[in-house]
């Protein structure tokens, strides 16, 4: 899964970036301190894969990893070239999902490009380059479309859509938010638009606003308005205080949050919010070898969370041994739950839930 980072110059993104995936990209207090697109992957973390390492004595652990991609700054313009951020916006069209930092904090010394954030005012200003940098991309698949549609009127129904999402662009709505048909999102789907992507804001505060979660801050107050209008997430982050947790061993980073009161960390968070607005799950594999998570959509039915591990586990697919994670820790381990009947054999219509740790059975 790849999340792109968008946001203005020098509100937090790099140094978010930095903290959640320590790959040491460049941050400083100046517009366009990114220059080239910062690319840093992470496991996501999962605390059942250690507890099922443990259980199984495996020899390898395998987490499900997240790509985070940061470019520069966007700026208004930045569509027309303003900025360094529009050269860089082909590298966050494949992203599953947008990470929208959002200044909410005041502080004299770190500048904003437009003065002072304002909470409302950034978003929009983002959001608007997003569509002006679509617009471009239909403009041109319209006139390709337009002319092959001479030849093959097969293509009218493409140009149709083409026009609709168009026409509800040009009046300032993402992609995402367009009133379409079950078909007409499958289509809009191939062609990679920004605004067709979900998005998460990410709220940055103060290090002393951020154990309150965005309690009594009225920046909060105005981006949460906004997710709830266009059905997006928010997680609430400190990007500071999540710079300086990279510094710390495993067990001061534990005890900092604790004492800071922000439950878990901001790469934590985000995860948990891709997850909810993807509406992915995962599901475990456990053995000696390896233990293992692998991520699917919720619905997934078992043949094709076989899929993930391997084609011919799928085209060969008969039966899944199930159990949920929480059954087989309970269980102490895999024999005394099958002795107490807890293991399951699930077929092709089984939904794979959430902790289901699962092994498959096919024959190719």
């Amino acid at each position: 899964m790849k999340l792109g980072i968008v946001g203005l110059p020098n509100v937090g993104k790099s140094t978010l970036f930095n903290a959640i995936t320590r790959a040491g990209a460049e941050s400083a207090n100046y517009p366009f301190c990114t220059i080239e697109p910062n690319v840093g992957v992470v496991a996501v973390p999962d605390e059942r894969l250690d507890v099922l390492h443990r259980m199984y004595n495996s020899k390898k652990t395998i987490y499900t990893t997240i790509g985070f991609y940061d470019i520069a700054g966007l700026v208004k313009g930045a569509s027309k070239g303003e900025g360094l951020g529009n050269k860089f916006l082909g590298h966050i069209r494949e992203a599953a999902a947008l990470v929208h930092v959002v200044r909410c904090f005041d502080d004299a010394n770190v500048v904003h490009v437009n003065g002072a954030p304002d909470p409302a005012s950034d978003i929009e200003t983002i959001n608007l380059e997003l569509i002006f940098a679509d617009l471009e991309t239909l403009e041109r698949r319209i006139e390709k479309t337009s002319k092959a549609l001479k030849g093959d009127k097969g293509l009218q129904k493409e140009f149709d859509t083409l026009n609709k999402v168009m026409d509800g662009l040009e009046s300032g709505k993402p992609a995402r938010a367009l009133d379409l048909t079950d078909d007409e999102r499958d289509f809009v789907a191939t062609l990679d638009l920004l605004t067709s992507k979900l998005v998460i804001y990410a709220a940055n505060v103060s290090e002393d606003a951020a154990a309150a979660d965005g309690a009594d801050n009225p920046s909060i107050a105005v981006v949460r308005e906004i997710a709830d209008a266009e059905g997006a997430g928010v997680v609430v982050i400190s990007a500071k205080v999540e710079a300086e947790l990279t510094e710390l061993d495993d067990e001061e980073r534990d005890e900092f949050i604790r004492e800071l009161g922000i439950g878990e960390s901001g790469l934590d968070k985000l995860v948990k919010a891709s997850y909810r607005l993807l509406d992915l799950i995962s599901f475990l594999t456990a053995g000696e070898p390896e233990v293992r998570a692998w991520t699917v959509r919720r619905g997934t039915k078992a043949p094709q969370a076989a899929g993930k591990i391997h084609t011919d586990f799928e085209k060969g697919f008969i039966r899944a041994e199930t159990i949920s994670y929480d059954d087989l820790v309970a269980c102490g381990g895999l024999p005394a739950a099958r002795e107490k009947g807890m293991l399951r054999s699930e077929g092709k219509d089984y939904e794979v839930k959430d902790g289901d740790v699962m092994h498959f059975l096919f024959n190719v």
